[in-house]
């Protein structure tokens, strides 16, 4: 556990900030490009990067200015939060299958076999683990060291929001987002993902809650042939194809660029609200507020 902080001005809390914005920034442009080596690598580079880049970036900042370690950011693994992450990962998975079933069952999409492609197990297993490190990577970026001081100084809400733009704003470069209704509505989708991954953390006080949610989004949505934030997987042997406008279904973005989408986040977050999470004290925070 982070021991009692000594009492710190606004400054210092505000340089702590500064330093892990700067080491994140520097690792999420640095690590993807060292690890994009190959053809074909840029979604493993860009998840393992962006995962590395967070990690160090949290950890450093808590052996400097806490005397703590990477657990303290939400990461302790126990009862509570094995429960926190299956809640997540049903939630995540849920919402992922109805993004795209529900679009299936209203004639507005179809499911069909991939030309050229089929099911392949271990390309599955692989991108299953990718995905995995790339959402606990986004979730200690964003949900992370800096996100949880500034919960502890000035609340859920005025953190909440201004990382869930944040989060929204550093997936603007993906592929997929040509169209310009496309390239609103997702936009505005996955800032409302960040509100609500932001809105998990404050109810759980640990990372797996967000995480779970994460990947269980992620790791859905391929697996019915759909786009994940412009990416195509191409491993179970079918696609997810839209029959009506990109406004509802995302086009090439996938899902989370469409108006459908939009209905099932905030169905999510609803029922967020009603799950029976383990809530528990995160130290960080804790500490904060003692500031």
């Amino acid at each position: 556990m982070i021991p009692e902080p000594p009492k710190i001005d606004k400054l210092a809390i505000v340089l702590r900030i500064v330093v892990f914005a700067f080491l994140a920034v520097a690792g999420v442009f640095f690590f993807p490009r060292l690890l994009n080596w190959a053809p074909n690598m840029y979604l493993v580079a860009s998840a393992l990067g962006v995962f590395t880049a967070a990690a160090v970036a949290n950890a450093l900042c808590l052996r400097m200015y806490e005397n703590g370690q990477l657990t303290d950011i939400g990461l302790g693994w126990t009862a509570a939060s094995r429960k926190n992450l299956l809640i997540g990962f049903l939630g995540g998975a849920g919402a992922a299958v109805a993004s795209i079933l529900i679009p299936v069952a209203l004639q507005a999409g179809t499911i069909e076999k991939a030309q050229g492609e089929g099911f392949q197990p271990g390309a599955v297993l692989f991108v299953t683990v990718v995905l995995l490190f790339g959402a606990i990577g986004e979730e200690m970026l964003f949900r992370g060291y800096a996100f949880q001081l500034l919960m502890g100084l000035m609340g859920p809400f005025a953190t909440i929001l201004p990382f869930g733009i944040l989060f929204a704003v550093a997936h603007l470069g993906n592929p997929g987002q040509g169209s310009p209704i496309v390239g609103f509505v997702a936009p505005v989708n996955t800032a409302l993902w960040g509100f609500v991954l932001g809105y998990a953390f404050t109810r759980s006080g640990d990372l797996w809650l967000p995480i779970g949610l994460h990947f269980g989004w992620n790791c859905l949505l391929p697996l019915l042939g759909g786009n994940v934030s412009g990416f195509t997987m191409g491993v179970t042997g079918i696609a997810f194809h839209s029959r009506v406008n990109d406004m509802w279904t995302g086009g090439e973005y996938g899902p989370e660029g469409g108006v459908f989408a939009t209905l099932v986040i905030l169905t999510l977050a609803y029922c967020l609200h009603r799950a029976p999470v383990d809530r528990q004290t995160p130290a960080l925070v804790r500490s904060a507020e003692a500031w």
